[in-house]
């Protein structure tokens, strides 16, 4: 096996790894935004979220891990669309941002 052949496979092996970590994060980020929306008792829009942005950063121990921001949509109505935004380290959640929303009274 020439050298081509041998970094061709490992570019293989490695688009294959972040494509299969991709997805493990996705459906992490949509667990995590259905319990957030769950939690604040407003409807998580489309089932759904969206990555917006991808970094490679250093977590609190010092070791490389990748930063993806997703979006998502809630509605407190069911009548509007509000932005929210979910932070993966690795594959735990950093943060999750809402924007603004009326609160409802259950009267």
């Amino acid at each position: 096996m020439d050298v081509t052949s041998l970094l061709f496979l490992l570019l293989l092996l490695a688009l294959g790894w972040f494509w299969f970590d991709s997805l493990r994060a996705l459906e992490v980020a949509r667990r995590a935004g259905q319990r957030v929306c769950g939690e604040a008792n407003v409807q998580f829009l489309d089932d759904t979220v969206a990555r917006v942005a991808l970094a490679l950063v250093r977590d609190r121990s010092g070791s490389r891990v990748l930063r993806r921001t997703y979006r998502f949509e809630f509605s407190e109505t069911g009548n509007t669309r509000l932005e929210g935004r979910l932070i993966l380290l690795g594959d735990r959640v950093e943060s999750v941002t809402m924007e603004p929303y009326q609160i409802l009274s259950e009267d």
